[in-house]
């Protein structure tokens, strides 16, 4: 079932008829009960009654004349109760037993042979209440009994009363409950046709000042989902607009390179120029790796390696390839403390990290001086430190140092402004730290700092 309205206009009906016939059982347990008491308490009463018109009228069980008063008596007796002919009344007498007087449809035979009080006895297969009370002043016994067939059918008169208007308003019920439904509904219908007119450019927030409390956090997630694909909307347009103009930069510049090799016939200036070439090209080719690396980094899912990483191997292998491409550069020295330390990380995940901070580092330091890597432990983290000599970065540039395409004022002809947000992307995937600090010396100093197992 997937309507909602459909759903709680069945569950409401359900529960409605559950409590309703709940409710007539419990009202034909009790009506029952009450009947009972009260029949009972007729019963018991109509005997006494028709005891004490005996006695007033002074009857004996040895003058037959006066059988026909004592007939009288229990006809009188039978015709002072609203369910009249539904009692049966009889007199015996106590001496001989014979038969003195009965109630006109009184049955023959005794109605009950139990003594006084209340009994529940079978005359010609119908089933009896009887109350027997005696006049022993009289010698008389007098039974009065009421037909359970009556007393079932006055109990299912009772509640056929109450079930014939149940049968009766549950349609209307079910109609009211739908309408219900649907005006309770209304604010979510109101919210989809909002949502559904409204165009694919537009994310501004959705009001949640008017609407009903149990709608708010739905408006407030759509809300936030809204901000992030705003956010990640500027966000890729400004990827865009910064990688395009990034690109542009080192394309034209190795166009004008070119032009200036054709069309120069010295070979010094057409040999600088294709010097100049190559290095766009090296830029360029940075950059897209760069662009290629973070959009992966993005974008990928990265799961643990079963076996780690092995630091100082990584970052080794990391030195040489780097000294190759930059064979001009300053070189990497990496802390045989370093050697057999395993991460439990991604290792393409530290590699990509390593990777831009230690070119970043090469770069900007002097040829002559070269960039440590060192292991530094604490009770709360396990650091990786690349410290280089070079400017560093300025105090107010630090805070903005890891934005994309971020170029401060020391940046180099290489750079891209990529690197930093490439690595910190990376740690923070990884569940660990990017820490960037001047050294009092001199020189940039960037921690990745892993949580200690």
């Amino acid at each position: 079932m997937t309507s909602i309205r459909t759903r709680l206009v069945l569950i409401l009906i359900v529960t409605t008829g559950v409590v309703w016939l709940s409710a007539i059982a419990w009202i034909y347990l009790g009506a029952r009960m009450q009947v009972e008491r009260v029949l009972d308490a007729r019963l018991s009463e109509s005997a006494r009654m028709v005891s004490s018109l005996l006695t007033r009228q002074d009857i004996s069980a040895r003058q037959e004349v006066d059988a026909g008063k004592a007939a009288r008596a229990a006809e009188i007796a039978a015709m002072h109760l609203p369910y009249e002919r539904q009692l049966s009344c009889q007199i015996w007498a106590i001496n001989g037993g014979a038969l003195v007087s009965r109630s006109e449809g009184a049955p023959a035979q005794p109605l009950t042979d139990s003594g006084v009080g209340f009994s529940v006895t079978q005359v010609n297969g119908e089933t009896w209440r009887v109350y027997a009370v005696e006049n022993r002043a009289l010698g008389m016994r007098v039974l009065v009994g009421d037909n359970m067939r009556v007393r079932d059918q006055l109990v299912a008169d009772v509640i056929r009363g109450l079930a014939l208007p149940a049968l009766l308003i549950l349609p209307v019920l079910a109609g009211l409950i739908w309408l219900s439904v649907k005006k309770g509904l209304a604010p979510l219908n109101a919210m989809a046709r909002s949502l559904e007119i409204r165009p694919a450019s537009d994310l501004s927030p959705l009001p949640d000042r008017d609407s009903p409390s149990e709608i708010r956090p739905m408006i407030r997630s759509l809300n936030g989902l809204f901000a992030r694909v705003e956010a990640a909307r500027l966000h890729e347009r400004d990827f865009t607009a910064f990688a395009a103009h990034e690109l542009r930069t080192p394309i034209a510049g190795m166009k004008t390179q070119a032009q200036i090799a054709l069309g120069h016939g010295d070979a010094t200036v057409r040999d600088n120029a294709l010097r100049q070439i190559v290095i766009g090209v090296d830029r360029t080719s940075r950059l897209v790796r760069q662009l290629t690396d973070l959009t992966s980094t993005e974008s990928s899912a990265f799961g643990h390696d079963a076996n780690g990483v092995d630091a100082g191997r990584t970052l080794q292998t990391l030195a040489d390839d780097i000294r190759q491409h930059y064979p001009k550069a300053a070189a990497i020295a990496v802390d045989p403390g370093l050697f057999n330390v395993t991460l439990p990380v991604n290792g393409a995940l530290f590699m990509l990290a390593a990777r831009n901070l230690l070119e970043n580092a090469v770069l900007h330091a002097p040829p002559d001086r070269p960039v440590a890597c060192w292991l530094r432990r604490d009770p709360a983290s396990l650091s990786i430190v690349i410290d280089d000599d070079g400017p560093g970065i300025p105090a107010d540039e630090l805070p903005k140092a890891r934005d994309r395409f971020f170029r401060g004022r020391n940046r180099t002809a290489m750079g891209s402004g990529l690197g930093l947000a490439i690595a910190d992307l990376a740690l923070q995937r990884m569940a660990a730290d990017l820490h960037l600090e001047n050294r009092p010396d001199g020189g940039l100093r960037a921690e990745l700092r892993f949580p200690t197992p």
